[in-house]
């Protein structure tokens, strides 16, 4: 067997042994895009756990699972005859001289005011006739609630400041109270949660990381909580559970 040039082609020949209908392995072998997207899913969040953990060993070894990831759906490509790794890499690279003009094209300016510009020539290209189109459907809801309402700014859909935003929260909060049955409850829930992204999105707040931050707060007081009460937890009565998440959330302070 030839010794692989560089680190990535050595990944690359070890996919490709993987996925050999012959010698390969039963579980590669029988993967698709859509089996194997979870997982791209997935290794891209555990990428973003320890950034935000600042585990700088995880950190390698979660963006060595992404890459695979990307070698995983480019081998399966090439088999079909669509494209290789190479072809992904190179379209990249492309888009990034293409989108930096002064960086690389001798333009005399650029910015991301220009990077915006060519993105919505580059969907005007692809055929995308809404300002919308191509913010994935599959990103999670609360992350694409902030891009679609980030598109729509663009065109000048957009509350002037902070204060409309706000106040349609309110006017959300109000028709899910009014809703009559549970499939209208849950809609207006929906609307309220929209409005909620939109207001952060106009505070400046990123909603995603947020909320992350938001959990990981609720995580380590209920965690705390526990401790405290130990095998007794689960049979406090309310009051007392509310007394012990007053005592965490004062020492976590």
């Amino acid at each position: 067997m030839t010794v692989p040039a560089t680190a990535i082609d050595r990944l690359v020949a070890i996919m490709a042994r993987l996925r050999d209908p012959v010698s390969g392995c039963e579980w590669d072998t029988v993967q698709t895009f859509a089996t194997i997207a979870p997982y791209t899913i997935e290794e891209a969040y555990e990428v973003a756990d320890a950034i935000e953990r600042g585990d700088m060993a995880d950190l390698k070894d979660e963006l060595g699972d992404l890459l695979l990831q990307v070698v995983f759906h480019s081998r399966m490509a090439e088999e079909a005859g669509d494209f290789a790794l190479a072809d992904v890499a190179n379209a990249i690279s492309d888009k990034m001289e293409r989108r930096h003009p002064h960086i690389f094209l001798g333009a005399a300016e650029g910015g991301h005011h220009l990077w915006e510009q060519i993105k919505a020539s580059e969907r005007g290209a692809k055929g995308h006739a809404s300002a919308l189109d191509g913010v994935a459907i599959g990103l999670p809801a609360l992350l694409r609630a902030e891009k679609l309402q980030k598109r729509a700014a663009r065109t000048g859909f957009d509350w002037p400041d902070p204060s409309g935003a706000r106040a349609k929260i309110d006017e959300e909060l109000a028709e899910v109270e009014a809703a009559a049955t549970q499939a209208e409850i849950e809609e207006e829930v929906g609307d309220l949660l929209f409005a909620v992204v939109n207001w952060a999105r106009k505070l400046g707040v990123d909603p995603e990381a947020a909320l992350r931050m938001a959990n990981g707060k609720f995580e380590s007081r209920f965690k705390s909580m526990e401790a405290k009460a130990g095998e007794a937890f689960e049979a406090l009565d309310l009051d007392a559970k509310e007394a012990l998440w007053v005592k965490a959330k004062r020492e976590e302070a």
